[in-house]
């Protein structure tokens, strides 16, 4: 595959880079962590520099960047082990607005995801419904103009400090239909929310949300609120999409980090690095990486392709790679770092929790081996 930065291109990359160095720092990642989740002050600084702005169009405020800019962003976020809510709020809170968000809804929430004043989550997994964006038993039932939601959804990332929920809900149908599914725009402090909110193992925050007769109005619906799995489903490939590319960044930075170690840890009077079987590994290491970073390019140039079913592919069998690439990588690192890398002060074992984490969000390795199959079974 010819995959080129253009000039604008490696500019962002320089400067999301050098923001990340200058002023994300491990040992604040780590309060940040036990307290409030994320640091608002690096969200600002995110804000400053136009990042969050990045896939809006010029005429909703934002700079009309594509795929290969998110993927730079979210490159640089893995790297960095980034715990603000880059993902829920831009890219999949954002996707919903852009692609079928109504004029007075795109106005009512862009500039406020563009300046930093508000953030998003998306509520859409429950009890069972394992990675089948279908499965759906959260209900949303007419009242008047407006609806009225009840449900259960957990493990909402960054559900506990949203300020507006995105949540899928079955507006008619039974529980697996693909038909009579809609997205609906809630405010986090709307009355019958209760939120039970805890961290996960990677560091973000997660929240488990119930809903007991929520009401909306009516321009709470994104698109069409019978038959929104279409919209969902890119979104969330969208997601996928921009995830693998975050996987890449931590895996180089594991990669990194973890030959360095082989050149300074010493055993038996000499480096680690000197011996040759953790070369080996070193160098197979490489190889996983790079085949990761072929198929996240590959899903990034297909993600803005009209047709649903060769993005679906394409972004499947990225994240195929991606999640194997991942746990490969992170086993190695952690073994060739020995007993330290297990240690909460060792920053490995941390980028080994968050690709664990991306590897099971939106469908594990299995999940999306078995969507490339039946894929390829019905051409």
């Amino acid at each position: 595959m010819e995959f080129e930065l253009s000039e604008e291109q490696r500019l962002l990359k320089e400067s999301v880079d050098g923001l990340l160095t200058e002023a994300y720092d491990f040992e604040q990642r780590k309060k940040y962590m036990k307290k409030a989740s994320w640091s608002k002050a690096i969200w600002g600084h995110l804000a400053a520099q136009g990042l969050l702005g990045l896939p809006f169009v010029e005429s909703d405020g934002g700079f009309g960047a594509g795929a290969v800019e998110i993927m730079i962003v979210m490159e640089a976020f893995g790297r960095a082990l980034v715990l603000e809510p880059y993902l829920a709020t831009v890219v999949i809170g954002g996707g919903f607005l852009r692609h079928g968000g109504s004029t007075g809804q795109k106005t009512g929430h862009i500039p406020s995801i563009i300046d930093g004043s508000k953030t998003f989550a998306f509520a859409q997994l429950e009890k069972n419904s394992r990675y089948d964006l279908h499965d759906v038993t959260t209900s949303a039932k007419r009242k008047g103009k407006g609806w009225v939601i009840d449900g259960e959804k957990f493990v909402v990332i960054n559900g506990e400090n949203a300020d507006t929920l995105v949540v899928t809900a079955r507006t008619n149908g039974e529980r697996r239909d693909r038909s009579g599914i809609g997205v609906f725009l809630v405010p986090a402090d709307a009355k019958g929310i209760f939120k039970n909110a805890y961290p996960v193992q990677d560091g973000l925050h997660a929240a488990d949300l119930t809903f007991t007769g929520v009401e909306v109005g009516p321009d709470a619906a994104v698109g069409d609120p019978e038959n929104a799995l279409p919209l969902i489903e890119r979104v969330v490939d969208e997601a996928r999409t921009a995830l693998c590319a975050e996987a890449v960044g931590a895996m180089d930075e594991s990669l990194k980090t973890t030959v360095e170690y082989l050149k300074t840890r010493k055993q038996f009077g000499v480096t680690i690095g000197s011996f040759q079987s953790l070369q080996h590994r070193a160098a197979n290491m490489l190889v996983a990486l790079e085949q990761a970073r072929s198929m996240s390019m590959f899903a990034t140039m297909a993600i803005e392709s009209e047709d649903p079913a060769e993005r679906a592919n394409a972004v499947a069998a990225a994240k195929v790679q991606i999640s194997r690439s991942g746990k490969f990588i992170g086993q190695q690192s952690i073994q060739l770092h020995g007993g330290i890398g297990m240690t909460m002060e060792a920053k490995i074992g941390h980028y080994f929790k968050r690709l664990t984490m991306i590897e099971n969000t939106f469908g594990d390795a299995e999940y999306h081996l078995r969507r490339v199959s039946e894929s390829d079974a019905l051409i």
